[in-house]
């Protein structure tokens, strides 16, 4: 048995007997005995997402802010190069809708060379049952065996493009122009096909090449293409 003082068991007896009073007064008034509720100034710091250094975003944007739907750019589209936004370009002209690559046939007819120059005709012919148009310049390459293209595009000589209207079993043709390799001293290369691409199309026609060699590179290596007329040659 552990011995206590008597001055010890009075002191605590004291303190038993004041703090019974103080709850009974508490109880007997009505009123609640916890601490009034403190209110801060100042702004509440976003809610943790649980991780380290993340907090979570607001759920809605604060009044008067635009919402992202709002203040995004609207574009409107367009159909054809250096069309204006928002309008069509159409493929109708004269005479019917163009011709596309898939109803023509294309073909280089014989050579007509002068002055050191080497010209061929290069024709497109309407192979489908309906009538169609073309207009412009065709797109032309040289290319070697294995596909890869053989000096540089074609130059388009000046001229008046004018719509060629085709009926079935007809033809247009362009004038496919370079100087002779072998008179003008540029490097040559024997192509093993010409790409021929109608105008306002991208699939090409390929056409075997039997015209010999072509200039490629250096000096008057430009080949040159004129303005499709009707018929199959000058």
């Amino acid at each position: 048995m552990v011995y206590t003082p008597r001055s010890a068991r009075r002191g605590t007896l004291l303190v038993g007997t004041v703090a019974v009073l103080g709850l009974l007064t508490a109880c007997g008034n009505g009123k609640d005995v916890g601490d009034p509720p403190v209110t801060a100034s100042g702004t509440a710091a976003p809610a943790q997402d649980g991780k380290s250094g993340s907090v979570s975003a607001p759920a809605s944007a604060p009044a008067g802010t635009p919402s992202a739907s709002a203040s995004a750019p609207k574009t409107t589209g367009s159909t054809g190069a250096g069309t204006t936004p928002g309008t069509t370009r159409t493929a109708t002209t004269a005479g019917g809708t163009r011709c596309h690559t898939s109803e023509l046939g294309a073909s280089v007819g014989r050579n007509d060379p002068g002055a050191g120059q080497e010209n061929f005709p290069v024709v497109l012919t309407n192979k489908s049952g309906r009538t169609c148009t073309l207009r412009g310049y065709p797109g032309a390459a040289f290319v070697n065996g294995s596909g890869g293209q053989l000096g540089a595009d074609p130059r388009r000589e000046p001229g008046s493009p004018v719509s060629v209207t085709l009926g079935p079993g007809q033809s247009a043709w362009s004038g496919l122009t370079f100087s002779n390799p072998g008179v003008s001293g540029a490097k040559q290369a024997t192509p093993a096909a010409l790409l021929v691409t109608p105008p306002d199309e991208r699939d090409p026609l390929r056409v075997t090449w039997a015209g010999g060699p072509v200039p490629v590179s250096g000096n008057a290596s430009s080949v040159r293409l004129t303005v499709l007329g009707p018929g199959t040659g000058p």
